[in-house]
């Protein structure tokens, strides 16, 4: 063998030496890790989550009351009961009604305000603060402190309309007004989440984009059309999908509000299962909404993010 022999480069496409042992011992670090934290992992998932559903499932079949074993079978009668029911309708009406709020008007608010707190001006960190703190609250908290707002004998609505000269409406009583005092509600308790979710969105462009189409003599309204939004979609696209299963599941804020009345006019479907199936000591009705309910987010969650998400 020559010398020129021993310094020929290796054939195209070769793989450099030691790269597959390199693979391999990756690949035996991560199996212990593998084995040692997926086990508990599914067992959680099983009891906490399978187990439960599929035993909703079996009630849901059942007219029970909570007490002993579920004896008498009644097939899918909870289920015909349930779509029959007005309640339900009203119910499920409301939380499309949440699910568009939510996206029509708590997102583009939450975008336009992290795009305000994100640009270099004084006190930017304070708005940042003031505006997340409603998210940090309890939903429970959140709802009191609402009620005690719309409180038409001494809340601050009251006030405002006392100050005026005018009679005080009691928002929270007429079936009317209610369910959109919610839903302002709705948008003033979570805007400050997706704002953050944009923050962190809009802080991971490069600037050295938005500086070349400022070269290029972009307005604020070309950058932000033609640049940042393009660049925010899968922030924007994970932003909805919160929204959409944080409005199907929304119970806590809702029940110091208005427990889903006036005349069931605020009900959603979290708070339909607890007044109609928990309270009544319906478990089987129950068990079934709560089936109907689980179907309706794992349906949209999948469908979500095998269309919208596939690529994120």
């Amino acid at each position: 063998m020559t010398t020129t022999d021993s310094i020929l480069p290796p054939p195209v496409g070769a793989a450099p030496p030691g790269r597959p042992r390199r693979r391999r011992s990756l690949a035996h670090t991560k199996l212990p890790v593998l084995v040692i934290f997926l086990p508990p992992a599914l067992l959680l998932f099983t009891v906490l989550v399978i187990l439960p559903m599929g035993e909703a499932a079996w009630y849901s079949f059942f007219h029970w009351n909570g007490y002993g074993a579920p004896s008498k079978w009644v097939d899918l009668r909870n289920y015909q009961l349930i779509f029959r029911n007005a309640a339900f309708k009203t119910a499920l009406i409301n939380n499309f009604l949440i699910i568009f709020v939510s996206i029509v008007i708590q997102l583009p608010l939450a975008l336009w305000l992290a795009t305000m707190v994100t640009k270099r001006i004084k006190g930017a960190l304070f708005f940042r603060l003031i505006f997340f703190l409603p998210y940090v609250l309890a939903d429970v908290a959140a709802g009191m402190i609402w009620r005690f707002v719309y409180d038409g004998d001494f809340g601050l609505v009251a006030g405002i309309w006392h100050f005026f000269g005018a009679e005080p409406p009691f928002l929270l009583a007429d079936p009317d007004t209610a369910m959109p005092a919610i839903l302002a509600v709705v948008v003033w308790k979570y805007f400050g989440f997706h704002m953050m979710l944009f923050i962190a969105g809009l802080q991971a462009i490069d600037r050295s984009i938005l500086e070349a189409a400022d070269v290029d003599g972009a307005t604020g309204w070309q950058k932000f059309r033609l640049v940042t939004l393009p660049m925010l979609g899968s922030t924007v696209r994970l932003s909805v999908f919160f929204a959409v299963i944080g409005s199907l599941q929304l119970f806590d804020l809702i029940m110091p509000l208005t427990g889903g009345g006036p005349s069931n006019s605020t009900q959603t479907m979290v708070t339909f299962l607890y007044n109609f199936g928990v309270t009544r000591m319906q478990v089987g009705f129950g068990s079934a909404v709560g089936v109907i309910l689980f179907v309706i987010c794992v349906t949209l969650a999948f469908g979500y993010k095998r269309i919208f998400m596939k690529n994120d």
